[in-house]
């Protein structure tokens, strides 16, 4: 007997067992007792924290509010002659003769989106804790691949409203039927001397705009004094 007859041998008998044997099957219940947040935070202590994680990823994060928006996006995109836009951004943009502004169709191939230089897309939410942009392919984003072709990814962030604590806080805002994307920093790996590489498998360079912006709902867990 080879050692595949006996891997295989070993699947079988424990297949077989009676379900009781093999512990709970995937509709028992599953202890959810873990931490869902591990502090107490002000919007501003959130929307900080994300900062602060989302520079530790390589990306670079930039502050304003919506009267600077314009000016901030005509520095970032200074270097790019044409940029790519999904269909329904929700913010202005810089009126530069200079930029070639494409608009997001499923007629594009990859080697079309190879040519644009930059994708400025909003966001659905973004997760502090984790430092995580999530896209979910809505009009403020576009399709999927617009942000993995292009080298330069600029992604807004509605602040504090867009803004939640922790992964568990985020999952129950997402549709999960919809193609959701999960971004900590730019494009990057390393290989087995521990050097990084970015860009390898999607923008080399991501820019995130935190954008200040009214906060529509109130903060779940405010400290005294705070509000």
């Amino acid at each position: 007997m080879t050692s595949k007859d006996r891997i295989l041998a070993r699947i079988r008998r424990a297949v077989q067992q009676p379900a009781a044997q093999t512990g709970p099957g995937p509709d028992a219940d599953i202890p959810r007792d873990y931490l869902r947040v591990h502090a107490t935070r002000t919007p501003q202590e959130r929307v900080d924290l994300l900062a602060a994680h989302l520079a530790e990823y390589r990306a670079r994060v930039h502050r304003t509010d919506e009267d600077g928006l314009r000016d901030l996006l005509g520095r970032l995109l200074a270097d790019a002659a044409t940029v790519q836009l999904p269909p329904d951004l929700g913010f202005g943009l810089p009126s530069d003769p200079s930029l070639t502004f494409v608009t997001d169709h499923a007629a594009q191939t990859p080697r079309d989106l190879d040519r644009v230089d930059a994708v400025v897309t909003g966001c659905a939410l973004a997760i502090a804790e984790t430092g995580t942009i999530v896209l979910d392919g809505g009009p403020s984003q576009g399709r999927r691949r617009i942000t993995l072709v292009p080298d330069h990814h600029i992604c807004l962030v509605r602040v504090p409203g867009q803004v939640v604590d922790s992964v568990p806080e985020a999952l129950p805002l997402l549709d999960p039927g919809r193609p959701l994307t999960w971004i900590s920093g730019p494009s990057a790996t390393s290989d087995i001397e521990l050097e990084r590489v970015e860009g390898v498998h999607g923008p080399r360079t991501l820019d995130v705009v935190l954008v200040a912006a009214p906060d529509p709902r109130p903060d779940p867990d405010p400290r005294p004094g705070t509000q």
